[in-house]
């Protein structure tokens, strides 16, 4: 099954939230109806700019971990190489 790491913002270049999950459609449906991390929600942080699977849950969890203690520009520069665009990912993912 593995996990996913992810990253929800509020729009182009504003704050940012990392996360783990099992279930990326499920958990970012959570963030979007407000049922999220409550950071999320303070935040209003609905859009998902990237994501990275990983074969296990394990994996996933000591990625996000390390990407939590990354320097802002870093997460940016991460984003912008997968999804220069900044587009909403939730659509891709959920079908």
């Amino acid at each position: 099954m593995g996990g996913w790491v992810y990253i929800m913002t509020n729009g182009p270049h504003g704050t940012l939230y990392i996360g783990v999950t099992a279930d990326l459609a499920a958990r970012v449906f959570a963030h979007r109806e407000g049922r999220g991390s409550a950071f999320c929600r303070k935040h209003n942080l609905t859009r998902l700019v990237y994501a990275e699977h990983h074969d296990t849950i394990i994996d996933a969890i000591a990625r996000e971990k390390a990407m939590k203690k990354w320097k802002r520009q870093w997460k940016l520069r991460l984003i912008r190489a997968a999804n220069p665009a900044w587009i909403d990912l939730f659509e891709t993912i959920n079908g």
